[in-house]
């Protein structure tokens, strides 16, 4: 996926797993319940990624690390259910080192995802899920356009094995070219 807005994209591989540990442990997100990010140990980290990459070959997702404009490992991020019937996807099961939280990378990230998405896949939705938890990310995914649609109570588990209620959104593809717009002036507004 090219580069953009200051991040890149590339494809999840298992040469990414030193820099993906370093990553999470930047802020030890791996410890927080409702995070994806794998760690501490350099093992955990290649057990996450070759989960990531069997899926991607069951086509399921498409996993990739996120890098700075500098080349450092920020992060990752995924599209998943990929729904070709239809053509529906999820992005999701993101994550990044708590230097790069509350910058414009995730923006960044979303507006690389979504163009491939809507304009290279051409689906008619794309959806996020997130933990009732996870205010961040429920902010976050607000932030760049998706109308929130519901929560599935008890639909999953936290990795402490804690019931999450899952709150869903999505962004329809009529809906896309007007958020294209806003999020590219935001990130040309810097």
């Amino acid at each position: 996926m090219r580069s953009d807005y200051g991040v890149r994209l590339e494809p999840l591989a298992l040469h990414h797993a030193e820099d993906l540990q370093t990553a999470s442990a930047d802020g030890a997100i791996w410890q927080l319940n409702y995070t994806t990010a794998p760690g501490p140990d350099l093992e955990s980290v290649r057990d996450y990624i070759t989960a990531a990459l069997t899926g991607q070959k069951r086509g399921e997702c498409r996993p990739f690390a996120v890098f700075d404009a500098a080349g450092r490992v920020l992060g990752s991020t995924r599209f998943y259910d990929i729904d070709a019937a239809t053509p529906t996807v999820a992005i999701g099961y993101t994550w990044y080192a708590a230097s790069a939280q509350r910058t414009r990378v995730n923006t960044a990230c979303k507006r690389l995802l979504l163009e491939d998405a809507f304009e290279v896949m051409s689906v008619t939705a794309v959806y996020f899920h997130t933990s009732h938890l996870n205010l961040r990310s429920q902010a976050a995914i607000a932030r760049i356009g998706a109308r929130r649609d519901g929560i599935l109570r008890q639909h999953k588990r936290h990795k402490d094995g804690s019931l999450r209620d899952t709150y869903t959104y999505s962004i329809l593809d009529s809906e896309w070219p007007a958020i294209r717009q806003r999020l590219d002036m935001r990130l040309l507004a810097g």
